[in-house]
C-alpha cells in the first residue's frame, strides 16, 4: 500500500538538496564557528554564507538574522523579550484569537504577570478586521503579534496594512511566518515588519532549525542564556549542518517557484472540491478559496463524521491528514481556530480535517484522497442506516 502524506503543514520531508548539503557539512565542517583556528573559520564561513542567503529571501540585512532552534523559540523570544524589555513603556499587547500556541501560551503567561492582552476576533474566513485592530491600538501598546498565514485554515492576514498602521507607533510588529515562508512573497522592508519567525522543517529542511528576523534598532537581551554566539543575541553553539540545510532549502524556493506552488496547490483544492461534490459527499470548506491565502492548507468539514473517525479510516488506507495543528493533535481540546471562526457549539469543530500539500504531492495522491473519503463516507452512512 502506497503511503500518501498530506500533512505538510505539520512538517515536510527533507529534500535531496538539503540532505546532500547537510551530509557534506556533517562530514567535513565539524568545527565550532566561535573558534579562531582553521576548522572554526571554515564553520563560520558556512554560517555567514547561509545567513546571507536567508537574509536575502526576506529583503533583510545579514546581521538582522538570528538563528534559533525553530519557530517556537523564535516566537517565544519575540513575545517574551519584547514584553520584558519594554514594560516601562506599557503592558498592552495585541494578537489574534487564532495564533499558534507558540504565541498564545507565552501571552497567557504574561497575562498572569500583569500584562493586558487583546485577542482580536476573526470572521468565518479566518480574517481579522483592520477596524478592530485600529480600535484596539493604544498609546501603551508595546507589541502587535499577528501571524502571516494561519496553520489550520490558511487565511492570509493583511500584513502590509498592519505594518503601515504601526510604522509610526511605538508598538513593535512581529509576525509568525512559519507557514507562509517559502510560499508567499515576504519583504520585511516593504511591509514594515520589526520581527519575523520561521522554521526550516516547513520548507523541506531539517527540524530544530529556524531564525528570528529582528530589525536593526529592535534590541532586547538574549532569550537563551549562555555564551556569546549570534553576536550575543542567542546563546548556544550554532547548528552548522542544520543552518546550511535551511539555506539549501531556501535556495530552491525562487519567486517563480513560490508562485508555481501556490497555483498547483490551489488546483489541488479545486480537485478535492469537484471530486467530493461529484461523489455526493456532504461537506463545506472551513475558511475560503481566496487565491491570496496559503494554498497548501485546506480544511474541510465532512458533515456527520467525527475528525477522529475520518482521520483513523484514512490512516488505515495509508493517507496521513491532520485534525488541526500538529502541536495540539494529541489533545482532546477542540481547535481554537475553528472555535474562534464558528463558535464553540459548531459541529465543524469535531468533524473537520486539515489536508496540507507539499512539494512532492501529486494529482494522483489527491485523487486517492477523494476516492477514499468518498468510500469512507458511503460505508459509514450505510452502517448508520442499518442501525
Amino acid at each position: 500500500m502506497k503511503e500518501i502524506y498530506l500533512d505538510n503543514a505539520a512538517t515536510t520531508p527533507i529534500s535531496k538538496e538539503v540532505l546532500s548539503e547537510m551530509t557534506d557539512k556533517l562530514q567535513n565542517v565539524y568545527g565550532n564557528a566561535s573558534t579562531l583556528y582553521g576548522l572554526g573559520r571554515q564553520a563560520h564561513t558556512v554560517l555567514e554564507n547561509s545567513r546571507h542567503i536567508i537574509a536575502q529571501s526576506i529583503n533583510a540585512d545579514d546581521d538582522e538574522i538570528i538563528f534559533t532552534s525553530g519557530g517556537t523559540e523564535s516566537d517565544n523570544t519575540a513575545v517574551m523579550q519584547t514584553a520584558l524589555a519594554r514594560q516601562d513603556l506599557g503592558k498592552h499587547i495585541i494578537t489574534t484569537a487564532i495564533e499558534h500556541e507558540a504565541i498564545l501560551k507565552p501571552l497567557h503567561f504574561l497575562e498572569q504577570h500583569g500584562f493586558d492582552i487583546t485577542y482580536l476576533p476573526v470572521d468565518e474566513n479566518g480574517q481579522i478586521s483592520m477596524d478592530d485592530l485600529k480600535a484596539a491600538l493604544r498609546d501603551d501598546t508595546i507589541l502587535v503579534t499577528i501571524m502571516t498565514g494561519n496553520n489550520e485554515v490558511g487565511s492570509h492576514m493583511p500584513i502590509h496594512e498592519i505594518g503601515e498602521l504601526l510604522k509610526d507607533h511605538q508598538a513593535w510588529f512581529h509576525t509568525d511566518a512559519v507557514q507562509a515562508y517559502g510560499l508567499l512573497d515576504i519583504d520585511v522592508q516593504r511591509d514594515h515588519i520589526d520581527m519575523l519567525s520561521t522554521s526550516a522543517h516547513k520548507i523541506n529542511g531539517p527540524k530544530m532549525v529556524g531564525f528570528l528576523y529582528r530589525r536593526t534598532g529592535i534590541n532586547f537581551p538574549s532569550f537563551v542564556k549562555g555564551g556569546d554566539q549570534e553576536e550575543k543575541r542567542r546563546a548556544g553553539t550554532e547548528n552548522i549542518p542544520g543552518i546550511a540545510g535551511m539555506a539549501a532549502a531556501v535556495k530552491t524556493i525562487t519567486s517563480t517557484e513560490k508562485a508555481h506552488r501556490q497555483e498547483k496547490y490551489l488546483g489541488f483544492k479545486h480537485q478535492i472540491v469537484d471530486g467530493l461534490k461529484a461523489a455526493g459527499v456532504d461537506f463545506e470548506i472551513n475558511g475560503s478559496l481566496d487565491p491570496n491565502n496559503l494554498q497548501h492548507v485546506f480544511n474541510i468539514w465532512i458533515k456527520g463524521i467525527s475528525t477522529y473517525v475520518m482521520q483513523t479510516n484514512l490512516d488505515l488506507a495509508g493517507i496521513a491528514v491532520s485534525g488541526g495543528s500538529a502541536c495540539t493533535a494529541g489533545s482532546l481540546e477542540p481547535s481554537h481556530v475553528l472555535t474562534a471562526m464558528y463558535g464553540e457549539d459548531s459541529p465543524r469543530i469535531s468533524e473537520s480535517i486539515r489536508i496540507s500539500f507539499g512539494r512532492y504531492t501529486t494529482s494522483d495522491d489527491i485523487q486517492s484522497l477523494v476516492d477514499n473519503i468518498s468510500k469512507i463516507v458511503s460505508r459509514l452512512k450505510a452502517r448508520s442506516e442499518v442501525k
